[in-house]
């Protein structure tokens, strides 16, 4: 079924009856050519760029709960692609331009807002690494705009301006960034994937991988057994956990990602705001609610909640920035485990074991890579290559001394 605006007004004529499944429910089969084990964001864009790219449909992604409820579901749903080193601009930029034909490549309303991301700096040290960024970002093809202290105001009147610690200089935008709908592209994918004979297994937990000789052979899972000639890893926070049963200790830890919501507002905020003094960001989703988050948790966690010193520390991040948030009430609030690399870059590549990939290491940049993970680990998956723009993302690059050590994306653990 395609979707249209004509398919709309006729399903309301018949009282919206003729609506079908997004996705099929299959039972596993016993073999694929290619298992992809996670079926957030970056597995279901895997498999459909596997599909639709390279004809490669003979293949199942498997979900331990239901599709939307790790990561991809609990961000802040920020996309952009300011990013600083030659291993992550162009790769960023790339699922830039994957976001803005998105819903028309898939067919669904994602609801990508091209607002406009604004990174505040608050000091003249500051404004030379930013423009040193926004140099990096023009050499890749992006769209930075360097904004003084007068530009800012204009767009962000309501700001303090003139905080005696962190007083505004200025800021770095990127008017292509904004906003899409966090649930809603792990739907879009997995549409896709679907109508091209992808199987999307959900409630399917991996419990181990089969072995023989230094090849993967398939996986063992909580409904059985199933073989594969390929299978590609993607589970974010539970990285470390799975590949450990693959023998595998990664350069990962996994920390809680608290976000937040308040109640519906008035339009207020048009962009996306991040603080420059202190790890802050914020936008205004299309309910009214102002959507939020900052730092990691301090400790390694698996759960899916956060705790209360996060809570104080990102609201008063907020109340430096815009005291006006103070008057606003939380409504809810979530965490997502991530997986944090030792230099804050991710990894899309081949493992020692023969058929066996891995993808992770996102940190603070999953969401927004979305597209370009999947078309890039579908490329590895295909053709046996990393793409162009992923030629970084090794996973030996520690041993080797080919650290991307990106301070665009906010805190990392420590290398020590």
């Amino acid at each position: 079924m395609r979707y249209s605006a004509l398919k709309i007004f006729a399903e309301a004529l018949k009282g919206h009856k003729g609506w079908t499944p997004v996705w099929r429910d299959p039972e596993p089969k016993p073999a694929y050519d290619v298992v992809i084990v996670g079926g957030g964001g970056h597995g279901l864009a895997t498999a459909y760029y596997l599909a639709r790219e390279f004809g490669i449909t003979n293949v199942a992604v498997l979900e331990k709960g239901w599709i939307g409820s790790g990561n991809v579901g609990r961000n802040t749903t920020i996309v952009r692609s300011n990013y600083l080193l030659p291993g992550n601009e162009p790769f960023y930029e790339f699922s830039m331009k994957l976001w803005e034909g998105l819903e028309q490549d898939f067919n669904y309303n994602a609801m990508v807002s091209q607002r406009g991301v604004l990174n505040l700096f608050h000091s003249d040290a500051q404004r030379d690494a930013y423009a040193r960024r926004g140099t990096s970002m023009k050499l890749a093809g992006a769209d930075p705009v360097m904004l003084d202290t007068e530009g800012v105001r204009k767009l962000y009147p309501f700001l303090d301006f003139d905080n005696a610690r962190f007083p505004i200089r200025g800021g770095l935008l990127q008017p292509r960034g904004g906003t899409v709908r966090h649930d809603a592209v792990a739907w879009g994918y997995a549409r896709g994937a679907n109508q091209r004979g992808v199987d999307i297994i959900q409630n399917c937990e991996v419990t181990g991988f089969d072995i023989e000789n230094g090849r993967v052979r398939g996986v063992r899972t909580n409904r059985g057994t199933i073989r594969a000639a390929k299978v590609a890893v993607c589970v974010a926070g539970s990285s470390g956990r799975v590949m450990s049963m693959a023998g595998m200790r990664l350069p990962i830890e996994s920390h809680v990602l608290q976000a937040f919501v308040s109640e519906g507002l008035k339009p207020v905020i048009p962009g996306v705001i991040t603080f420059g003094a202190g790890h802050f960001y914020i936008s205004q989703s299309d309910k009214g609610g102002l959507v939020f988050g900052g730092d990691i948790d301090g400790y390694n966690s698996y759960a899916q909640r956060g705790n209360l010193p996060v809570v104080e520390d990102v609201c008063e991040g907020g109340m430096a920035l815009m005291p006006a948030i103070g008057r606003a009430r939380l409504l809810r609030m979530w965490g997502g485990v991530m997986d944090m690399s030792m230099d804050g870059s991710p990894f899309i590549d081949r493992t020692h074991v023969d058929g066996l990939y891995f993808n992770g290491g996102w940190c603070y940049g999953g969401f927004k890579a979305t597209p370009a993970s999947g078309w890039c680990y579908a490329h590895l998956l295909a053709t046996g290559n990393p793409h162009p723009t992923a030629t970084a993302y090794r996973l030996d690059r520690f041993r080797t001394g080919h650290v991307i050590d990106e301070k665009g994306m906010g805190a990392q653990p420590n290398l020590h």
